[in-house]
């Protein structure tokens, strides 16, 4: 007998702050009636970290600092034992989205070392003979947006064969001068992340110019920590031997899911960079980094 069991949660985008109530409906469809031992939801946030594999082994304390961190736990049951009639039900249902004792929630971050995720799960207890229904539902948690005023903190960069580090020989180096500008490094998170950069003179011809966003988690404990940095978009903004000083825009959106505002907690960081990368014919790579502070307001 098929029946199939679904969460539907009011909000479209299933956005929700703290503070709020989660509201929605479990769906029930089936073609006659159906016999259960009881319905219960549970709603979870939790906090996922792991190591990269450089870093295993290293931090023996790490593996008590890398329990995933509870951050709400709650858990209702929806309807007893009982029989649910053939056809479609709905049962509504509601959850406070409110924290225990002094934690607070962090935003939906989706990372590859650290991940804070919010779910609701929805199980259905049957006879011995008839397998158990259950069904996992994601909602996302937006942080507060922050009472203070963001100031933009436009950067001006220079890149020349003098302004690089990481080089064996200078000597080698063609001659190139590159300027440009970021709008802002303090940024908001739901706004892009605009500027401009322009070729001034290289000797030479330019391949192709990039704009990566970076994300760098920082997993640990008093003993030590692991930082790694793994890219989360890169887009081309430039191809092939571009226009002498001509401008050309940066415009890059924050990903949603993959970028939070900054966060800094004693177990985990989450921060992020971006970086122009410059291309040359000869394969030389030209990177200029600088560090993002996001924030929601």
């Amino acid at each position: 007998m098929s029946v199939t069991l679904d969460i539907r949660l009011k909000r479209a985008n299933k956005v929700y702050h703290e503070g709020e109530v989660v509201a929605g409906v479990i769906l029930l469809v089936c073609k006659e009636a159906l016999q259960h031992h009881g319905i219960s939801l549970s709603m979870e946030g939790l906090v996922n970290l792991q190591l990269s594999s450089k870093s295993v082994g290293v931090f023996e304390a790490f593996y008590n600092s890398v329990k995933p961190i509870q951050l709400i736990s709650s858990n209702i049951e929806v309807a007893k034992a009982g029989k649910v009639p053939g056809g479609k039900t709905e049962i509504p249902f509601e959850f406070p989205l409110n924290t225990k004792g002094n934690k607070m929630l962090y935003e939906t971050y989706h990372g590859v070392f650290v991940n804070i995720q919010y779910t609701l799960r929805c199980d259905m207890k049957r006879s011995l003979l008839a397998k158990d229904l259950s069904r996992n539902c994601e909602f996302i948690v937006h942080c507060q947006p922050q009472k203070a005023k963001v100031v933009p903190t436009p950067v001006n960069f220079t890149i020349t064969p003098d302004t690089l580090q990481n080089i064996r020989e200078r000597s080698a180096l063609p001659k190139f001068l590159i300027r440009g500008n970021l709008d802002a490094t303090n940024c908001v998170i739901s706004q892009p992340l605009t500027g401009e950069v322009v070729v001034e003179n290289s000797d030479v011809p330019i391949k192709s110019i990039e704009l990566q966003l970076v994300r760098v988690e920082t997993c640990g404990c008093a003993e030590g920590y692991a930082r790694d940095a793994t890219e989360i978009q890169n887009i081309q903004i430039a191809e092939g031997d571009v226009c002498h000083s001509l401008p050309i825009p940066i415009y890059m959106v924050f990903p949603r899911l993959f970028t939070c505002p900054t966060l800094e907690t004693t177990n985990f960081k989450v921060e992020f960079e971006v970086n122009i990368v410059i291309v040359l014919h000869d394969d030389h790579l030209i990177t200029e980094n600088f560090p993002l502070k996001l924030c929601r307001v």
